[in-house]
């Protein structure tokens, strides 16, 4: 796991070719086919070298949530361990990852008057008002959450607000026991660094064609799939609100953005084993030392 652009796809890919297995996806951007360059989906080289689970599985138009995917999750482990010691996950989705590694909390269905009131707070106030609402009533969950994502403040504040306790609370009874052990590996970078690569690599995405991936999924820009970063600031400049040089600028300050938060959600587990991509190691070697070590047998 790691922030965006720090190398997960690249290291994940050598560890599975040496454990000789398979490797899940907690890429929550890359379950939909349609979505290639813009959410940085592994190419077809690097495909073609390990089989991959639950990438491009999907369409944006079909419904999928992270209980969806912890189900799916589960039994591509189930099937691989039959054959395997060792699977592989890689990803910077970190409620999927959670998802997956410690089971989502039966969360009850809220109240439909609170759901009406949250959405017409949210249609006077936009997004501003959910925040300031989250940080009051939840703030653990407000410095973990995605503040660019309405959807995720709305459901955990019609959490709050049905049961009366905190949203980051009622996920943490949810956890769950599973029947295999898991090694977590943190790759990190040095900031300067991290942001360096995440302005190439959004050039790049522009060079590959990403105007044109953006304009072939226009129809479906409505949709909660496609409200994300390098497709939100495209529809922006499709739309005639920015020009296109801002636009591309406004993706590598977005995913900058992104990154910092996805750092701040792992930072929070004190089981992650981390490695520092930036310093010149051989990450494959210290990645399976970490591995071995843990494993009953060598």
């Amino acid at each position: 796991m790691g922030p965006t652009a720090v190398g997960k796809t690249a290291l994940a890919i050598e560890v599975a070719k040496h454990f000789e297995t398979e490797i899940i996806s907690s890429d929550s951007r890359q379950f939909y086919k349609e979505l290639n360059i813009g959410v940085a989906r592994p190419s077809a080289e690097e495909l073609s070298q390990v089989r991959h689970h639950l990438i491009a599985n999907l369409s944006v138009e079909d419904y999928y949530n992270v209980s969806m995917y912890e189900q799916d999750a589960l039994k591509c482990l189930d099937n691989l361990f039959t054959t395997n010691d060792v699977a592989v996950c890689v990803g910077g989705s970190g409620l999927y990852i959670d998802a997956l590694a410690m089971g989502i909390a039966d969360i009850p269905d809220p109240d439909p008057e609170i759901r009406q009131r949250l959405r017409e707070d949210f249609e006077k106030g936009g997004i501003e008002e959910l925040r300031f609402q989250l940080k009051h009533t939840d703030p653990d969950y407000y410095y973990e959450v995605d503040l660019a994502n309405p959807i995720r403040i709305l459901r955990a504040l019609e959490v709050c607000y049905t049961t009366g306790k905190a949203f980051s609370e009622i996920r943490k009874q949810g956890i769950k026991q599973r029947p295999f052990d898991i090694i977590k590996i943190g790759m990190a970078m040095d900031r300067e660094v991290l942001n360096q690569r995440i302005n190439k690599r959004v050039d790049i995405m522009v060079d590959m064609g990403l105007i044109d991936e953006v304009e072939s999924v226009a129809k479906y820009k409505d949709l909660t799939a496609l409200n994300t970063v390098g497709y939100k600031e495209i529809f922006s400049y499709m739309d005639g609100n920015t020009r296109l040089e801002q636009a591309i600028e406004n993706i590598k300050t977005n995913t900058r953005r992104y990154a910092k938060r996805q750092m701040t959600w792992f930072r929070r587990y004190d089981d992650i084993n981390w490695i520092h991509a930036d310093q010149n190691k051989n990450t494959l070697a210290e990645t399976i030392a970490i591995i071995k070590s843990r494993m009953l047998v060598k």
